[in-house]
């Protein structure tokens, strides 16, 4: 009888982890990510296109354009807006260059009560801090490997 009894509460707890367990469709997550991420490119290139026709040359155009959009994104991280476009568009909205922006602004945004040091200064780079220690890390060992085969004559 206790046997009995004990596969009824798994089987009564299974079922309660079914009903509270919320559900994603991988496909639906894809399709905003690349919806939302490609809105994000499609003003990022608007911008470029701007900047072309009032004469400006590709690298000053692709400057202004990178400069938009983190003030942009870092504008809507502090009205609350790009957070909610996040939950919505994933990955679409962390990838571009706005993501980092928006990595880079919301801990400053967040931990401002605590001062202009120890909040904002300590914290600012709480989750973009890692991606560029990594990110410069990585080029470098990369780099290093591109210069001894350079230097043993492989490449």
């Amino acid at each position: 009888m206790p046997d009995t009894l004990k596969q009824k509460q798994q089987q009564e707890y299974q079922n309660y982890i079914k009903e509270v367990t919320p559900t994603h469709s991988l496909a639906l997550a894809m399709c905003k990510a690349f919806v939302t991420g490609g809105i994000i490119c499609v003003i990022g290139q608007l911008i470029l296109s701007f900047g072309s026709t009032l004469g400006l040359d590709q690298q000053t155009a692709g400057s202004w354009c990178s400069l938009l959009l983190v003030l942009c994104s870092v504008i809507l991280t502090g009205f609350g807006i790009y957070p909610k476009l996040a939950k919505f568009g994933g990955a679409g909205t962390l990838v571009p260059i706005t993501g980092f922006a928006n990595s880079v602004a919301a801990p400053a945004i967040e931990y401002k009560k605590e001062g202009q040091v120890f909040g904002i200064g300590c914290k600012i780079f709480t989750i973009a801090g890692p991606v560029i220690l990594y990110g410069l890390f990585t080029s470098w060992v990369l780099g290093l490997i591109y210069w001894v085969l350079k230097a043993v004559g492989v490449m």
